[in-house]
């Protein structure tokens, strides 16, 4: 598969945008995500560079919060059939 729209002009500027309006990670919910991903994988018929399938997540440095690597998780999968992260405390409640 060629994957030169990760470096093209175009891809960066939407990278950047969908950054700008939200860092909160579309697998674990943590913020400070880095990096975008295709909700639906292009390998699997989803759009290159379509901003609604494009979605904040964490990339090779992984999250910050709870070190899992979302981007490697999820790897080319549908949502559903990453196990998504379930935890007892309400990380954004404060404390």
């Amino acid at each position: 598969m060629d994957r030169a729209e990760l470096t093209s002009y175009a891809y960066r500027k939407l990278r950047a945008r969908i950054l700008a309006t939200s860092d909160v990670c579309i697998l674990c919910g943590h913020g400070s995500a880095d990096a975008v991903d295709h909700v639906i994988s292009v390998k699997r018929g989803g759009p290159r560079l379509d901003p609604g399938n494009l979605a904040p997540i964490h990339g090779d440095n992984g999250c910050p919060t709870c070190l899992r690597k979302c981007n490697r998780e999820k790897s080319d999968k549908p949502l559903s059939e990453v196990k998504h992260l379930i935890t007892s405390r309400d990380w954004y409640s404060g404390p």
